[in-house]
């Protein structure tokens, strides 16, 4: 928690060029976040969520649905595919990023935010897969079942009682997904191009001295992960004592 604090209190810092030193409390960094260096750290943070959204939603869609191919259908080659979709978690990441790089350059792909976005897709398939998959295996198939016993076509079967018990997995592996998307610098600075992400900007501005505004929007981020956390800790809570009452 040591390296959490210290970002968190200079984040207040009066600082000049460098936060490395203590100058002195302020607000002036929560309150101009964007005035350093023409907004770049705002721009790097707007990319990172963009990137990590449209890379999350394809990672997610396409995920979920491998993983009830795998889980609910028998067909050739399942058990390679299970092996090739655990190999992106096992290799490293300098591996992935430079390889997807010399692809790119081959195929003479402009790198930018596209390589980006398909560069953390590919990787977060497999965690998407790995999550749902595990959601999917637990499922009681007379649920579905019954539902088919009460007339209802595989759709309307899929739709309200597969989807709605598949959702927890769903929501743990996007927000999984997004998470690696939006801290990932290797595989990103090696398809990134002119392109800046947060990790990015943090990377070479460590050099000459990570600015305070880039510790105002990683606390920030922190904090905001935090009271989603607790949030849902408190709803779920609630939620058991209301069930308690009710039984």
């Amino acid at each position: 928690m040591v390296p959490i604090a210290y970002t968190f209190v200079f984040s207040f810092n009066d600082s000049l060029k460098s936060n490395i030193t203590w100058r002195g409390f302020t607000f002036d960094k929560w309150l101009n976040v964007c005035a350093v260096q023409n907004g770049a750290v705002c721009e790097a943070f707007g990319n990172s969520l963009v990137i990590g959204s449209v890379a999350t939603v394809l990672a997610t869609v396409m995920g979920t649905m491998i993983a009830i191919a795998i889980v609910r259908y028998r067909f050739r080659f399942r058990s390679a595919t299970s092996l090739l979709l655990f190999l992106p978690m096992a290799t490293p990441e300098v591996v992935l990023g430079a390889g997807l790089a010399a692809q790119f350059l081959s195929l003479g792909v402009a790198k930018d935010m596209t390589t980006i976005i398909l560069a953390h897709t590919m990787f977060c398939i497999s965690f998407v897969v790995v999550t749902v998959k595990a959601r999917v295996a637990s499922l009681d198939p007379a649920l579905e079942e019954a539902g088919r016993d009460l007339y209802g076509s595989s759709t309307q079967v899929f739709l309200r009682v597969t989807l709605p018990l598949l959702v927890p997995g769903i929501l743990a592996a996007a927000l999984l997904s997004f998470a690696l998307s939006f801290d990932d610098f290797i595989i990103t600075n090696f398809n990134s191009g002119a392109v800046t992400t947060f990790p990015k900007y943090i990377y070479i501005s460590a050099a000459r001295g990570i600015p305070a505004e880039a510790n105002v929007i990683a606390s920030a981020v922190f904090i905001f992960a935090l009271v989603v956390v607790v949030t849902a800790q408190v709803s779920s809570a609630a939620r058991a004592k209301r069930l308690a009452r009710q039984g």
